[in-house]
């Protein structure tokens, strides 16, 4: 499969991050016709789809205000069996979802919006929502992006860095809260602390960082 770049600091449709999640699911399925997703943030229903595509039964966790949005799209792709839709955040996902537990649990969006120890106190309850052997795929905007000029909590460590952008890229990118912005070893790190074995981490080329984790 080609790689699927682009210049936005915020992509995430198509990264190789979800098509590491998608080939697992593709492996899991030839073994487990029951396989569950759990997607964080999915506005468009895209990689939902993708993952109901290739058998998976799915829930997308998404705010209130795009549930029915969600819905709409998984009726018209016809997947309404397949995809169910939870209306929360990342911090207030309910004690028991919808084919719990998890194969796989993709976070594409909501993990820098909070100050790192949250960070990890949710990312260890998202382990906790998976498999024994489940895998955690996470998305997080780079310490070294474009979105790091003007950054006002560039210099700080990793504990206490929560800032915001510069006006014009919190402008440009629509990201006025203050966020964390990591490096490839913080996000090891979250990752490790939170309880998860770290099978891979990585930067892409525009300075975002993804990582994988298991449920051991």
């Amino acid at each position: 499969m080609s790689a699927n770049i682009t210049a936005n600091p915020l992509e995430t449709w198509g990264d190789e991050l979800e098509r590491y999640a998608l080939e697992e699911c593709i492996k899991r399925h030839r073994f487990d016709s029951s396989l569950s997703v759990l997607v964080l943030r999915d506005k468009r229903a895209e990689l939902a789809i993708r993952f109901a595509r290739l058998g998976a039964k799915v829930v997308v966790a998404d705010r209130t205000d795009v549930k029915q949005e969600i819905e709409g799209r998984v009726l018209a792709a016809g997947f309404r069996d397949e995809i169910s839709v939870a209306a929360c955040t990342i911090t207030d996902i309910p004690e028991s979802v919808p084919c719990e537990p998890f194969d796989i649990i993709v976070v594409r969006r909501g993990l820098c919006a909070l100050p790192y120890d949250e960070a990890r106190r949710v990312v260890r309850q998202l382990l906790l929502k998976l498999k024994i052997g489940g895998k955690l795929y996470v998305s997080v905007l780079g310490l070294h992006s474009e979105l790091s000029e003007g950054y006002a909590a560039a210099e700080s460590v990793i504990n206490e860095r929560f800032g915001k952008l510069a006006p014009a890229l919190a402008e440009k990118y629509g990201i006025h809260q203050p966020v964390c912005l990591y490096t490839e070893r913080n996000l090891f790190m979250l990752l490790l602390e939170a309880g998860a074995s770290v099978l891979r981490t990585l930067t892409t080329t525009y300075g975002n960082v993804k990582g994988i984790g298991v449920r051991v």
